[in-house]
């Protein structure tokens, strides 16, 4: 009994939760029977970051490789999660598609890491001391947000829905109506001859069935089965009280406008293209943050490499500064040395501390890439993070201009989603076109009456012949064997037909999407020629900063052998205080420089594996892995 009282509990009301768990968003529609009356249910957000981050925390450091910060960005990464909810988005319009409904559209925008505080130009470089005073950078925009927000990318090429106008499309998803009423209705009379009675009174009890259902074709079908029951005061009634009863069939088929398979499922194609867009809208997502956390990554290797420069040329300038108050106390220095030394070390100090404030910004910047909750999780928010791989300089690829740029067109996702935006524009377009035609419909109706009742006492003329009417007996069911017997029969078909005398309306639409679908391919020739541009900008930019970053080397290396040159020659008496200062100066400067272009090449490296769509490849990322926001590989903090 147990058992058989469970399989009715699901049968009519369906499973009582329907989250699941995991960091993918999941919906359940409730089956049953009353399932198509009960809301569906969408799962929690993921609250709490993944496992991963707190594994890596050991004694208040984050070691992290760049694989384990990639690996956080797809568990924990919140531009990824808005994706993931977009993919579930577009599901729900094929569901509504599947009915004949229009569709609600999708937003297809892209969010960009945040810039950070690395790089050229900015934290990474010290301007050489001149004269007697060093001089050195003080930060003016520390809180500049522009390095902490995000930046959004649209990859929408349309403009609109590209399925709004054109023929309405017929309801697929039965429906069975239903009314019931009881009436007590009592009418004044003007006449006798009618009703045989000054005051007529009719009680009577109504209740009709009907069932819709349309089809792909654009045909539509509606039954209905009616049925009344009078009493009445009337005289004039052959039976009274009587049962009337009716089924009736009604059959419409479009001929011309909404006509066809094709046009009426519509929608639906354009709903699996749009699930199919936003699968690369997330792909261009987790490409877009992969990115950038590779790109923050880059920079806080070179802000810790540059924060070690600054300590050592802190040391040096110390060194030196000692070095010349001992001369000054031997009296075989001037006093104006030891101030420039002294006014060296503050600069050096100053230079540190800024380097110290950079690296917190951007762990803090990287923290909020790689964590849901990096600010409310105290033992995150405070651990200092060590990367553990340093910045690689890989060899310029061997790839012409042209086979990066096919693979480039092959590969990026935002120019496959801009295809298929065009692709149903040119659908619905189809739609729209239809809408031109006339309307020119056949129509077929079919149906049976019946009619029982008792002999109405009140009657004073003449009865019938046997057979007719009052033969049939006083009950309901009589009428019904009426209607199986089918004793009265109606049927009728027919053409209705609407032809617009100028269909403006419809000419407009049309020429707007044709307007809107030229746009779409002008903007997808856009993106083509932005691809084809991106990939000669980066080889540019790629081959400029290897070249920089080669020429930085020798520049440092020079400085080094400059300043121990320099150096030399001062412990001699050939040389000044201050031309040493000017050359640790020159050496620090050069050592900042280097750490820049080595970043800077790192960097234009990952821009073009951006560009040709390779950085997920080559950063062995799985975009089922990332759709998930679990990723199987371990991560083993690095002692």
């Amino acid at each position: 009994m147990n058992k058989f009282a469970a399989v009715l509990a699901a049968v009519f009301l369906g499973p009582l939760s329907f989250a699941q768990s995991g960091r993918q968003p999941s919906v359940s529609y409730p089956p049953g029977l009353r399932g198509p009356y009960q809301p569906g249910t969408v799962s929690d957000v993921a609250a709490k970051d993944s496992d991963r981050i707190h594994d890596l925390i050991k004694a208040g450091q984050l070691r992290l490789s760049l694989q384990d910060a990639i690996a956080l960005a797809l568990e924990n990464n919140l531009d990824l999660e808005l994706q993931r909810y977009a993919v579930k988005i577009a599901q729900t319009d094929s569901r509504r598609a599947l009915n004949g409904a229009t569709l609600r559209g999708l937003a297809l925008t892209v969010n960009e890491a945040p810039a950070g505080v690395g790089g050229p130009g900015g934290a990474l470089n010290n301007s050489a001391a001149s004269g007697v005073t060093a001089q050195t950078q003080v930060p003016v925009n520390i809180t500049d947000t522009n390095l902490i927000q995000e930046s959004q990318n649209n990859l929408n090429v349309y403009g609109t829905i590209a399925s709004a106008n054109g023929t309405v499309l017929p309801q697929i998803d039965p429906a069975i109506t239903g009314t019931f009423l009881a009436q007590h209705l009592t009418t004044p009379q003007t006449s006798l001859v009618t009703t045989g009675t000054p005051s007529l009174v009719n009680n009577t009890v109504t209740g009709n069935f009907g069932y819709t259902q349309g089809f792909w074709t654009g045909a539509s079908v509606s039954a209905a089965w009616q049925n009344v029951r009078t009493d009445s005061n009337s005289s004039r009634n052959l039976i009274n009280p009587y049962a009337n009863s009716s089924l009736s069939v009604n059959f419409v088929q479009p001929l011309m406008r909404g006509f066809g398979r094709e046009i009426n499922k519509r929608f639906i194609r354009i709903s699996k293209n749009s699930e199919r867009i936003t699968d690369y809208v997330f792909r261009q997502q987790a490409v877009s943050t992969v990115a950038g956390v590779i790109r923050l990554y880059t920079d806080l290797v070179s802000l810790s490499e540059d924060l070690k420069v600054k300590q050592q040329t802190l040391s040096t300038a110390q060194r030196l500064s000692e070095d010349n108050a001992s001369k000054v106390d031997q009296g075989t220095l001037a006093p104006i040395e030891l101030t420039r030394a002294q006014a060296q070390v503050a600069a050096a100090r100053q230079d540190l501390i800024n380097a110290e404030g950079y690296l917190q910004q951007q762990e803090m910047i990287l923290k909020n890439v790689l964590t849901r909750n990096a600010a409310a999780d105290p033992l995150v928010h405070d651990a200092r993070i060590v990367a553990t791989d340093p910045v690689s300089v890989d060899p310029l690829p061997t790839e012409s201009a042209d086979d990066l740029v096919k693979l480039a067109i092959a590969n990026r996702p935002e120019l496959q989603a801009a295809k298929l935006q065009v692709e149903n524009a040119d659908i619905g377009l189809k739609g729209t076109r239809n809408g031109l035609l006339p309307q020119f419909d056949l129509t077929v109706n079919a149906s049976n009456s019946g009619l029982a009742g008792a002999a109405n006492g009140l009657y004073t003329g003449a009865l019938p012949t046997p057979g007719s009417v009052l033969g049939y007996g006083d009950g309901y069911w009589n009428a019904i064997e009426q209607i199986l017997r089918r004793d009265y029969p109606s049927y009728s078909i027919g053409l209705n037909f609407t032809l617009p005398v100028r269909n403006r309306t419809a000419q407009a639409d049309l020429v707007r999407d044709e307007l809107q679908l030229r746009q779409a391919q002008v903007r997808t020739k856009q993106l083509e020629n932005q691809v084809r541009l991106e990939v000669d900008d980066a080889l540019i930019a790629l081959r400029r900063t290897r070249a920089a970053y080669e020429a930085a080397v020798e520049t440092r290396k020079l400085q080094d052998q400059s300043l121990e040159i320099e150096q030399e020659r001062f412990q001699a008496g050939l040389s000044t205080n201050f031309l040493v200062i000017q050359y640790e100066n020159f050496v620090a400067q050069a050592r900042s420089t280097e750490v820049v272009a080595k970043g800077a090449y790192a960097k234009a490296r990952t821009q073009l594996e951006r560009v040709i769509g390779k950085i997920l490849d080559n950063h062995n990322v799985s975009i089922e892995e990332a759709l998930s926001g679990q990723v199987s590989r371990s991560s083993t903090p690095t002692r």
